[in-house]
């Protein structure tokens, strides 16, 4: 989940919800729920999927697999049917890499001397690669280039006029332009991330010019997320989908150093850090050598197959059963983490994703109890979005119906508390024609759209719905709200950022009784409207006419 959504600590329930928690059991019995869409409902599942005893749903875990078995057991009580040819479940072939810090090292050699940054308090590395246990990267001459983007339509190369195969490349997080202060919007979207600004987008572009190692270099501010996070996610194993080379066409060394590190790096090879990266910003930058610098990586990691899955469940259309509408979220979170400061070492992500995964269960249980639809209604929950959207990438590479049998979606990441509001934040707003009709169910609700209030975050690439939207199928992200009926958007603002600082990615994602979400009911109400509307007519949204999924999707439909 990326880090966009509200959190606000306010109103205790005035009922709490009812859960059959069986005495002694293995793991949290099911809920007692009704039709109607409701606190209670959305709270009794939250609360279960971030109990201890899922261990913090680790893909592949014993007990992270165990949830997907509850979510898919509790499909079943709603009278979900099996969403994948007679199964809840849609294998998701994977591989766990797990580098053992203990026999490996991370080293840059500068002309003062050898610098070994503490791992992992300030660099993380790893490799993707399994054929072996060992990948070694030596003697690795280290280059600056910039961004590392490489996007013909803003006539930008980062890597032009300079040979990197089997050197070091030092990346700065985010996009050119970013930054500035009066952002450019016709300059890599201005203050709006685009893809070229994620670190996935980083790391592939390094592999296509041949790099033995890609660093990039973490910043809060454009990163959107302190160094906890960063920390936090690539220690212990890491997932990836698995490849008939075992990921050989992958960097090799892949990492982030702190900013600190950076610095001393750049110095150390008479460098000005600040002065480089402002040239990096302009057109016609130009790759720097860092001269006399270079990387000297062992990573020694475990890795063994991995079997985790997405969970799909069905509610069959009456005269379409072959058109489908999709609510989305990813089941997963970050596991357990022995080497995490602190008593806690549990990441139980109630928040990420257990609030999305138990509204989208909501949702589908009104239209499960409630009265048929022409068309059919999938509810999935993903695997993998943690470690990089894999699960619902896997499904849109592997789709269990048509692409053009699926008329759109909403991917619900975080859905996190907060009070009524006056809007819904829709991430990656002005898209497709989905947000015409959500814009009509939420005047009913004396509501409006309002666009990502930090776009330069690039929330629009980071959560499930652009795997589907890199093939065409119009999804919806809607992110909260920016204006509280109580507080405005100055107190949207102060809980948004105090989640992103204090509990995105720590173990303080924690179920909280107390939450008030009747503004997630809200939501949830409006995006139920918006899916039964869907369900009982002949529309096919599409994307705007200038979008860049747009041509996608025309094609696509056409094959129908």
């Amino acid at each position: 989940m990326t880090s966009r959504r509200l959190l606000v600590f306010v109103l205790p329930l005035l009922f709490a919800p009812v859960v059959l928690w069986a005495a002694g059991a293995p793991y949290p019995g099911h809920p007692k729920t009704v039709r109607a869409i409701v606190a209670a409902d959305v709270l009794a599942r939250d609360r279960a999927l971030a109990d201890d005893r899922f261990e913090g749903r680790g893909p592949g875990t014993k007990n992270g697999e165990a949830a997907a078995q509850w979510i898919a057991d509790e499909m079943k009580r709603m009278g979900f049917k099996p969403g994948n040819h007679g199964s809840y479940f849609q294998e998701v072939p994977s591989v766990s890499i797990t580098l053992d810090a203990s026999k490996s090292s991370f080293a840059f050699n500068t002309p003062q001397g050898a610098v070994a940054p503490n791992f992992p308090e300030s660099a993380v590395y790893w490799t993707p690669q399994y054929s072996s246990n060992d990948v070694e990267v030596k003697a690795s001459p280290l280059v600056f280039v910039g961004y590392g983007v490489v996007a013909p339509e803003y006539h930008w190369d980062d890597y032009a006029g300079i040979d990197v195969k089997g050197k070091t490349v030092v990346i700065l997080v985010n996009d050119p332009g970013n930054e500035d202060a009066q952002p450019d919007p016709a300059f890599f979207k201005g203050k709006a991330m685009t893809y070229y600004g994620r670190w996935t987008y980083k790391y592939e572009e390094a592999a296509r010019h041949g790099a033995a190692a890609a660093i990039i270099v973490h910043e809060t501010v454009p990163a959107a997320y302190g160094w906890q996070v960063v920390r936090n996610s690539n220690t212990g194993n890491k997932l990836w989908l698995t490849a008939d080379d075992r990921n050989a066409s992958m960097v090799p060394i892949q990492g982030w150093i702190t900013l600190d590190t950076a610095q001393d790096l750049f110095r150390r090879a008479g460098l000005d850090y600040a002065a480089l990266k402002a040239a990096a910003n302009k057109p016609g930058f130009k790759a720097v050598a860092m001269t006399g610098e270079t990387l000297d990586v062992h990573a020694h990691s475990d890795f063994a197959l991995l079997n985790t899955r997405n969970v799909v469940g069905v509610i069959p259309g009456t005269k379409h059963p072959d058109e489908y509408i999709l609510y989305t979220g990813h089941w997963d979170h970050l596991g357990i983490k022995p080497d995490v400061a602190g008593p806690d070492k549990i990441y139980n992500g109630a928040i990420d994703n257990g609030m999305g995964s138990s509204s989208v269960l909501e949702i589908g249980e009104k239209f499960a109890k409630g009265k048929p639809h022409a068309r059919s209604i999938a509810i999935i929950n993903w695997t993998l979005e943690e470690q990089g959207l894999l699960g619902s990438q896997y499904f849109a590479e592997h789709p269990i119906w048509p692409l053009n049998h699926i008329v759109g979606g909403v991917n619900l990441d975080g859905g996190l508390p907060h009070g009524h509001a006056r809007d819904m934040v829709l991430i990656g707003s002005g898209a497709s024609e989905l947000e015409d009709m959500l814009a009509k169910v939420l005047k009913t609700q004396n509501r409006v759209i309002s666009p990502d209030p930090e776009p330069e975050k690039g929330g629009f690439y980071r959560s499930d719905h652009i795997s589907l939207s890199r093939v065409g199928v119009p999804m919806l992200d809607p992110a909260g709200a920016s204006d509280l009926v109580i507080g405005g958007k100055d107190a949207a603002k102060r809980i948004r950022d105090d989640y992103r600082i204090n509990h995105y990615h720590q173990p303080s994602d924690e179920f909280d009784p107390k939450w008030d979400i009747s503004g997630v009911i809200d939501d949830l109400q409006a995006l139920y409207l918006l899916g039964d509307q869907l369900a009982n007519s002949n529309a096919w949204p599409n994307w705007y006419r200038d979008n860049e999924f747009r041509a996608i999707r025309d094609k696509s439909m056409a094959q129908r």
